[in-house]
């Protein structure tokens, strides 16, 4: 079902719900021939995706503020507005075979609508079918590791990062694997510790990078021991 959106309305009925919903605008006006021929296709198109797809129409003649912010020139002109902000356009009645595919296109893809699905549930067995339905997604594997690190299975969970391209979060979580196969009391006299032998012990060096992740950019001491990694080892 069309929402009609007005120049007061266009914020919230189209900008932030596209933030969640693809959104398709149509301009159109009373006196439009192809409007009436368009307008009842993008409905029938937009009904059937079950609400995954949403149609908004603008009647340009009551709404010159949108008219002119979006420059349309003839109508029908559609919008289409994804994440918040305007992905394509395009002008003119269009055949039903093209706006059917113009639609599904937008849909959201059926496996990861089920990861995430999955990953929401934040159970063991669901974290691991997440996994198996897409053994590379970074947010289905780093969920597991995380989950398996605070179980115990700090092993496996380094394990399953190796299949990773090496961002912040993987390293984050490889660090905090490992630091739970060796639990530290008091990192501020184990840096210190480590850091009489990480020029020569890459063990220790990694350990001690270990700890500066774990601990994270937040807490005030992590730049004063990077300084202090940085001038042992230049």
């Amino acid at each position: 079902m069309a929402v009609d959106v007005t120049d007061t309305s266009f914020q919230t009925d189209v900008v932030e719900m596209s933030k969640t919903h693809p959104v398709l605008v149509d301009f159109w006006a009373p006196w439009c021939g192809p409007c009436k021929t368009l307008t009842p296709i993008l409905e029938k198109a937009t009904d059937a995706t079950g609400g995954q797809v949403l149609l908004a129409k603008v009647n340009i003649d009551e709404n010159p503020g949108l008219s002119q912010a979006f420059g349309i020139q003839s109508v029908p002109t559609v919008v289409i507005f994804k994440d918040g902000a305007p992905l394509d356009a395009f002008t003119g009645a269009q055949p039903e075979h093209m706006i059917e595919n113009l639609v599904a296109s937008l849909l959201p893809d059926p496996t990861q609508v089920r990861i995430l699905d999955l990953l929401q549930q934040g159970t063991e067995e669901s974290l691991r079918d997440a996994v198996a339905l897409a053994p590379g997604n970074e947010d289905a594997v780093c969920s597991l590791a995380e989950f398996l690190v605070r179980i115990g299975g700090a092993e496996e969970a380094l394990g399953l990062l190796t299949r990773l391209p090496e961002t912040e979060r993987v390293r984050r979580i490889a660090a905090g694997a490992r630091l739970s196969m060796n639990p530290i009391d008091n990192f501020d006299e184990e840096l210190m510790s480590l850091l009489e032998r990480v020029k020569d012990d890459e063990v220790a060096r990694q350990e001690y990078l270990d700890i500066l992740q774990t601990m994270g950019n937040d807490d005030p001491r992590t730049a004063k021991y990077r300084k202090q990694l940085t001038a042992r080892l230049f």
